[in-house]
């Protein structure tokens, strides 16, 4: 397994990332016209009816939405610190840790990203962040502390090629509208809680209404985490091989992670799929069709082969 496309790769998430930027909207607006239709009364459901009351409320749609996705992205930083427990880690914590991140950064020819400590005895670790201001390296307390000096640079080094590849970013535009159509779902879920009881008509367009946005809702998760190839992993996986020239190190570093990669901090699962391996393992095995990470022992398996 030979490390190459660096430029393919980062082209590739690229395209995503704007197809994804466009898909949104576009998305969000046809859900928005599905409202207006379900919510009309039966003898004004028509596609002129549904299509001028749409327009009226475009305007306000689209600030609100432009508002919201612009906050969001601008303090992803936050929002993923909190859901990660991440807090910084001083050099004068640990010099060994900023040694390594140091000398890596200086033969990838990129700026030193913010490092960042996860206070949690597990093995994991994370890239995030969308430009070089912040771009951050996250560590549990765990793989600081248990892998040795090869191993940890091989994590390291997995971990700059996400930055590098591009993936991060991709993976934040994905966290944010995860996190929007979520947000949407459940106030539509608990609004139709509150309204049961009233029984009518309204009410069965209302339960018909949300089922419709559930089914769609499904249909947007699938497509977002498609979007995020299992294969990034590989790559990042090859890139820390050929910038160590050590992939003995990471699969070392692998083999321990797969032993106890929970963070019991992350609860939310498009935050997980950011870790080098998926901390929710316990909820969500490995090998479905749907998983965020191939299968650790594969990738130690080609690591082994490297």
């Amino acid at each position: 397994m030979k490390y190459v496309g660096l430029q393919s790769q980062i082209w590739s998430n690229n395209i995503k990332s704007t197809l994804l930027l466009i898909l949104f909207p576009l998305v969000f607006f046809i859900l928005a016209w599905i409202f207006f239709y379900l919510i009309s009364d039966a003898e004004n459901r028509t596609v002129p009816n549904t299509f001028s009351q749409f327009l009226v409320a475009l305007p306000c749609i689209t600030l609100v939405v432009t508002l919201w996705f612009i906050i969001a992205y601008f303090s992803h930083s936050a929002m993923i610190n909190r859901a990660t427990g991440s807090k910084p880690l001083e050099r004068k914590e640990n010099k060994r840790v900023y040694n390594i991140v140091e000398n890596l950064c200086i033969v990838a020819g990129m700026t030193m990203p913010q490092i960042n400590v996860i206070e949690d005895d597990s093995l994991n670790a994370f890239a995030s962040g969308i430009n070089e201001k912040n771009f951050s390296v996250s560590l549990s307390r765990g793989i600081i502390d248990k892998l040795n000096d090869e191993e940890l640079e091989a994590v390291v080094a997995h971990e700059l090629t996400h930055i590098r590849n591009r993936d991060v970013r991709l993976l934040i535009i994905s966290i944010v509208f995860v996190g929007i159509f979520s947000f949407i779902s459940e106030t539509m879920m608990r609004s139709l809680r509150f309204g049961r009881g009233s029984g009518g008509k309204k009410s069965g367009q209302a339960q018909i209404l949300i089922m419709v946005l559930a089914l769609i809702g499904l249909l947007l998760a699938t497509v977002f985490r498609f979007a995020l190839s299992r294969k990034r992993e590989y790559l990042a996986d090859a890139g820390s091989s050929e910038l160590t020239k050590n992939p003995l190190a990471l699969a070392s570093a692998l083999e321990k992670v797969s032993q106890d990669a929970t963070i019991e901090a992350v609860k939310r699962k498009d935050v997980a799929q950011m870790f080098i391996e998926n901390p929710q393992l316990d909820k969500e095995s490995s090998f479905s069709l749907f998983a965020t990470h191939p299968p650790i022992e594969k990738r130690i398996q080609l690591l082994r082969q490297f």
